[in-house]
């Protein structure tokens, strides 16, 4: 099989633990500032009411069953042995540091589980759940995700995120202090960007050298702020080759030992407004590695030194 051209989180896996590692999405119950204990306000521009993302969730039923019934279908499908439980909707450290011991220790309480992965806000990760976090970092296998979205403020204030880029170095930095992983979410596509906008962010990115990355395309969603201004005819969306062209161009720019956890998504079929080429994930994956092929680069091409 050929060498991709950008390091992927999940060969990174399948060397430390010596076989493939399959992460299972949980929904633990956590809100986030945009909407409230009850999750009733309004939150970010994209973000629909189940949590901007997040498909194929079984929602309701306590951690350790959802990680059981993930396990199930892993197990069918590919024979899997090792999990990563992915806390993924929401902020999940939006909540007391007792709550999230008691649901982190649910999560690595079962069987296969070998690491956890927890999604959250920059501004939602406090001292005292740092010290947490770092705790757990020592004693298993540990990400922090963080959404960026953009590092631009002019756009975090459209998609009102409730923070600015400056809160995100913040949390960023006071996380590497603490020598926690960090794989940071940005979205290609947001409305107002330009490409240098974009790469912009890009650059940010690889000036920080992250650990991971997850490169989303912005996703226009029923039901949410931004499906509404998509369909009075407010936003532009990536044409298929526009995008592939930009996460080239993105690769090229990141250090060569940040780990790449996503390059693309595909949103829920039943609420997708746009873009529709994007339900072709593989398509788009193998165009994205094929753009590199021609143009002869590869994950940190452009950055001195790797």
């Amino acid at each position: 099989m050929q060498e991709k051209p950008y390091l992927t989180f999940s060969q990174h896996l399948k060397e430390r633990f010596g076989g493939r590692v399959h992460k299972i999405s949980i929904d633990a119950g956590f809100s986030c500032p945009n909407r409230g204990a009850t999750r009733d306000r309004p939150g970010c521009l994209f973000c629909d009411p189940d949590g901007s993302g997040s498909v194929g969730i079984d929602r309701g039923f306590p951690v350790a069953e959802q990680l059981e019934l993930g396990k199930k279908i892993m197990i069918r499908k590919y024979k899997a042995k090792h999990f990563l439980a992915y806390f993924q909707p929401f902020s999940n450290t939006f909540a007391p540091p007792a709550q999230l011991r008691a649901l982190y220790d649910e999560a690595l309480g079962v069987e296969g589980v070998v690491g956890l992965a927890v999604g959250t806000r920059p501004d939602c990760v406090p001292t005292e759940v740092l010290e947490l976090l770092e705790e757990y970092h020592r004693r298993t296998y540990f990400w922090l995700e963080l959404g960026l979205q953009s590092s631009h403020d002019h756009t975090l204030d459209l998609l009102r995120r409730g923070h600015d880029y400056a809160c995100f170095l913040d949390a960023y930095t006071a996380a590497k202090a603490r020598g926690l992983r960090v794989c940071v979410h940005v979205i290609l596509g947001l409305p107002g960007e330009s490409r240098a906008d974009m790469l912009a962010t890009a650059d940010e990115m690889a000036r920080l050298r992250v650990d991971g990355i997850k490169l989303h395309l912005l996703h226009v969603l029923r039901g949410t702020p931004l499906g509404d201004m998509y369909q009075e005819g407010g936003i532009k969306i990536l044409e298929q080759q526009e995008y592939v062209s930009l996460v080239a161009d993105v690769l090229e720019r990141l250090p060569a030992q940040t780990l790449i956890h996503r390059l693309t998504g595909d949103g829920p079929r039943d609420t997708l407004l746009a873009p529709l080429w994007s339900l072709n994930k593989w398509e788009v994956l193998n165009a994205i590695e094929e753009e590199l092929r021609r143009r002869g680069t590869r994950q940190g091409s452009r950055v001195a030194g790797d």
